[in-house]
């Protein structure tokens, strides 16, 4: 019954705010070998679409002092989010909104766990936008067709690394 009740309430609020991705928080395991993955240093600023709580960005900010974007369509996951970022305020920012409306240009680290019909829909916007030598990190899920420079996997989840290089031009 209480697993009835909750599937029809996150679908009902899946559907009252149009959200892409399920929100299922990234173990911390996986936040460290996410950013450790990606090379974070504090030179980095470090996009998480549909960020959840902002663990990612937070823990790249505290540990790596990299700059921190979040973005997410759920208010719910931002003020969530921005009672997790003490300490780090001044190099965490957080944005409500469509991550499909969202730019990525200024990203040198983008951070993903969304579904992969999403990461799919997502790769023209990636390519277009994001810098030569950015890196991409994606948690779960593959980006189809463009193949990971490594993937790695953390206590059975998988991760996979894809660096943006000269065959994919921006």
């Amino acid at each position: 019954m209480l697993v009835l009740v909750f599937t029809v309430t996150f679908t009902q609020l899946n559907a009252q705010l149009n959200l892409d991705v399920p929100y299922v928080s990234t173990p911390m395991d996986v936040v460290e070998a996410i950013l450790d993955l990606a090379k974070v240093s504090k030179n980095d600023v470090v996009y998480d679409l549909e960020c959840g709580d902002g663990r990612i960005v937070v823990t790249a900010a505290k540990k790596y002092g990299a700059f921190g974007i979040r973005v997410d369509l759920n208010p719910e996951r931002i003020e969530e989010a921005n009672a997790k970022e003490k300490g780090v305020e001044n190099k965490v920012k957080f944005y409500e909104g469509n991550l499909f409306d969202f730019d990525f240009s200024k990203a040198s680290v983008l951070t993903l766990y969304l579904l992969p019909d999403v990461n799919l829909q997502l790769m023209p916007k990636i390519l277009k936008e994001m810098k030569l030598r950015s890196r991409v990190v994606s948690h779960a899920f593959d980006m189809g067709e463009w193949k990971p420079d490594k993937q790695i996997w953390v206590d059975g989840r998988t991760v996979y690394f894809l660096y943006k290089s000269i065959i994919f031009p921006a």
